[in-house]
């Protein structure tokens, strides 16, 4: 059977948004070679097929192909957030193989600091958590007004950042248990005189942007002894467990 152009790019969409990964590779692998296929796609058909393409290719772990495909072509800011997750997982997974074991904040910290996302899929905006800023004080504004959004808010959320509904409501999770949490290295820090803004690197805002120092070569020595023990945190933090 053959396909326009327009209805390849409309296949690919479908299946890369349902998660058929099998059955997106399966279509792809039907299509005919690029040099004979691309002169007939307009730019937007054509970012469908690559968008499609990579995401295979990091379902089958073909990361050099991935890689290729994300640095060779001129993607538009609606495909950044996938393909910004495709770029750093990619290269957190191949990191943790040759280490043998999972990567922590500081370790995923050091991997994006080695492989900067390239000028295809990202327009120079500082992120944290792959999160563009604009989209972090979205989240936040919502946040001291609403901690708990509905589904429908959620969704809202989700068409106004950029990102999706999990996303949405994994950092409404984060950010609640971070409020709950005592943070024990800022008490430390307190205490010993510093500063509470300094950056924790073990904390869950390890995104920082190209050129950041490493945050290990910041970090502050530990506190000299107190007199006088510090109370239980449970005081401290009025009795949470």
């Amino acid at each position: 059977m053959m396909f326009t152009a327009e209805q390849i790019a409309c296949v690919c969409e479908v299946l890369l948004q349902s998660s058929c990964m099998d059955r997106l590779a399966g279509f792809l692998h039907t299509l005919p070679p690029p040099p004979n296929s691309s002169s007939s796609f307009c730019p937007g058909e054509l970012e469908s097929v690559l968008k499609a393409k990579a995401a295979v290719a990091f379902h089958q772990g073909r990361f050099t192909d991935l890689y290729t495909l994300l640095e060779g072509f001129p993607f538009s800011p609606r495909s950044y957030p996938l393909l910004q997750q495709l770029w750093l997982r990619a290269h957190y997974m191949e990191a943790e193989r040759l280490r043998g074991r999972p990567l922590g904040a500081v370790g995923k910290y050091r991997v994006r600091r080695k492989f900067p996302l390239p000028h295809t899929i990202w327009d120079g905006e500082e992120t944290s958590y792959c999160f563009k800023e604009k989209s972090r004080g979205i989240l936040r504004e919502c946040y001291r007004h609403k901690p708990y959004p509905s589904t429908r808010e959620k969704r809202e959320l989700a068409a106004a950042t950029g990102l999706t509904t999990t996303q949405v409501s994994n950092w409404f999770k984060n950010r609640r248990q971070r409020d709950r949490t005592p943070d024990l290295h800022s008490f430390q820090i307190s205490c010993s005189g510093g500063t509470l803004g300094e950056v924790d690197p073990l904390s869950d805002n390890d995104c920082s942007p190209p050129g950041s120092p490493d945050p290990l070569l910041h970090h502050p020595p530990p506190p000299p002894p107190l007199f006088h023990p510090p109370p239980p945190l449970r005081h401290i933090c009025g009795g949470l467990h």
